[in-house]
């Protein structure tokens, strides 16, 4: 899935003298409360981080005092959906007018019917809304599907996603994989039987069918 990147950052958190017996903590939660929300700083959502602490010890810093300034080495790994991105989530809710999808368990996200192509229809099948394709009738979206869907644009404070299911290449992620997966096998079998039919081809260039030969044994006359 696009939208996930790993950063190596260079940081310096400040820690109160309070906290100066437990620097490893304060920093740990100083991290943890980036978790899940737009950093400007690194350009995307915070949802995991690794830390290689540099300093055993914190340094007092001119013009913040009294904070003490630790450096430390950080890797974290950034959501950071831009357009035409590719992303995957689950679907949550199904209307008429729109399909409603949950990425990672956090983001929202939201696909409109100006932006569902128009091979899906909307209907009700056995007791329950889908979203059906005329081109392909196993290939369905309801709720608990995922899909895979584009990125028209992305909310940096309410980490919500508008998309689009408009590309071909978009849409429930198990029949896409099981297309792709039929296209694949389709494809062999013609690569083999275009060799089969060169072989044959060549066979009776060459003078005809092989048959199959005996060996011949010669007889001593007494």
């Amino acid at each position: 899935m696009d939208g996930l990147n790993v950063s190596d950052a260079n940081l310096v958190v400040y820690v109160h003298p309070s906290k100066s017996t437990k620097v490893s903590q304060a920093i740990l939660r100083e991290l943890s409360s980036l978790l899940f929300t737009y950093s400007e700083t690194f350009e995307g959502v915070v949802l995991a981080y690794e830390v290689n602490f540099m300093d055993k010890c914190a340094k007092i810093l001119p013009g913040v005092h009294p904070y003490f300034g630790v450096r430390q080495k950080a890797t974290l790994l950034l959501f950071s959906p831009k357009p035409d991105m590719l992303l995957e989530g689950k679907v949550v809710k199904l209307t008429q007018e729109s399909v409603h999808v949950i990425v990672l368990g956090f983001s929202s996200a939201i696909i409109t019917d100006k932006e569902i192509r128009e091979e899906f229809v909307y209907k009700t099948k056995h007791c329950e809304e889908v979203y059906a394709s005329r081109s392909h009738k196993r290939h369905l979206i309801k709720v608990g599907t995922m899909i895979r869907f584009l990125v028209k644009s992305f909310d940096e404070e309410i980490l919500h996603v508008l998309g689009s299911l408009v590309p071909e290449h978009t849409g429930s992620i198990h029949w896409l994989h099981r297309n792709m997966e039929d296209a694949s096998l389709t494809g062999r079998s013609a690569k083999k039987r275009r060799e089969g039919e060169g072989e044959s081809a060549l066979l009776q260039h060459a003078g005809g069918p092989i048959t199959k030969m005996s060996k011949k044994h010669k007889v001593r006359e007494s």
